[in-house]
C-alpha cells in the first residue's frame, strides 16, 4: 500500500498525489450487497437549499458494510479487497462457511485467502473480532463498539486505531484515535487491527474538478461575503473579520462546544488533546 506522485505533464498533475490502489484485487463490487444511493443535492422536498456547497460528483452505489460481525463461530475467507466510494478505508468481501458473503473493513495486513473468526475463542489476530473482555492487553483494535450489539463506530476511517490499555470490573479503558482516554463495556466487540489505507491523509486532488467529482461545490470563505450574510463579513478593503466564528457566531479554533453535564462524562478518564 503506498502512493505515487504524478508526473507534471499537465498543471491539473502537477501536485496530484494518487494512491497506488497496490492492495485492491477486484473492480467491481458484489451485486447482491450494493444498495442504490440517492443525492439530495442539498435540497429538501421543495427544492429549496438547505445545505450548501453540496452537488454533482459521480453516481455511487452503496456497499452494505457489516460493522456488527456478529457471525459467531462460522469461519469465513476473504475472497477480494476492494475500493469503496463511500469511505476512506477499503474493504473486504468475506465467503463465510454457511454460504454467506458480507464485506467487512479491511485491515491492515489482511490478504485474500485469509481465514478470519468472530466470537468468543477466536484467536486475537488481525481481521479477527472479540469482546474486549478477551483481548490481550496492548491490542490495537478498530472497529469498536460502545454499547453491547451496536455494531462498531469507533475507528472505522482509514489507517484508524485505538489500543486496549486496562480492564477493570465491568469496563475497559481505551486510547482512542483522538487521544482521548475513556470507557467503554468489556463486553463491546472490536476488530485486532488498524484500519486499511493508512496512506489516504498523503493524497492530494491537483484541481478543483477533483472536489466536484466528489460532490463538494465551491466553498465561499465568510470574509468574502457582506455583513447580512455571515458575522465576519463586510469592511473596508480585505478586512480579515475579526475573530473567526461560524454562520451562526459560534467561536472557532478552540471554542470548547460539548455539554459540560453530559451524561457520557463519567466515562472519559483523559480529555483529547487540542
Amino acid at each position: 500500500m503506498g502512493v505515487r506522485k504524478l508526473k507534471p505533464i499537465t498543471p491539473g498533475q502537477r501536485f496530484r498525489v494518487v494512491n497506488d490502489y497496490g492492495v485492491i484485487t477486484a473492480s467491481t463490487p458484489e451485486k447482491s450487497l450494493t444498495l442504490p444511493k440517492k443525492r439530495s443535492g442539498g435540497r429538501n422536498d421543495t427544492g429549496k437549499m438547505t445545505m450548501r456547497y453540496m452537488g454533482g460528483g459521480a453516481k455511487q452505489r452503496y456497499r452494505v458494510i457489516d460493522f456488527k460481525r456478529e457471525k459467531f463461530g462460522v469461519p469465513g475467507i476473504i475472497k477480494t479487497i476492494e475500493y469503496d466510494p463511500n469511505r476512506s478505508a477499503f474493504i473486504a468481501l468475506v465467503f463465510y462457511a454457511d454460504g454467506e458473503k458480507r464485506y467487512i473493513l479491511a485491515p491492515n495486513g489482511v490478504e485474500v485467502g485469509q481465514n478470519i473468526l468472530s466470537g468468543t475463542g477466536s484467536p486475537p489476530e488481525v481481521g479477527n473480532s472479540l469482546k474486549l473482555s478477551e483481548l490481550p492487553l496492548g491490542t490495537i483494535v478498530h472497529n469498536i463498539e460502545l454499547r453491547p450489539s451496536q455494531g462498531g463506530i469507533i475507528a472505522r476511517s482509514a489507517g484508524a486505531f485505538a489500543q486496549l490499555a486496562a480492564r477493570d470490573g465491568k469496563y475497559a479503558t481505551l486510547k482512542m484515535p483522538s487521544g482521548e482516554t475513556r470507557m467503554v463495556l468489556v463486553e463491546c466487540m472490536a476488530t485486532v487491527g488498524v484500519v486499511s489505507n493508512s496512506d489516504h491523509q498523503q493524497l492530494v486532488g491537483g484541481k478543483a474538478g477533483r472536489s466536484r467529482w466528489l460532490g463538494r461545490r465551491p466553498r465561499t470563505r465568510g470574509v468574502a461575503m457582506n455583513p447580512v450574510d455571515h458575522p465576519m463579513g463586510g469592511g473596508e478593503g480585505r478586512a480579515s473579520g475579526g475573530h473567526p466564528r461560524s454562520r451562526n457566531s459560534i467561536p472557532s479554533k478552540g471554542f470548547k462546544t460539548r455539554d459540560r453535564v453530559k451524561e457520557s462524562n463519567r466515562y472519559i478518564i483523559e480529555k483529547r488533546k487540542k
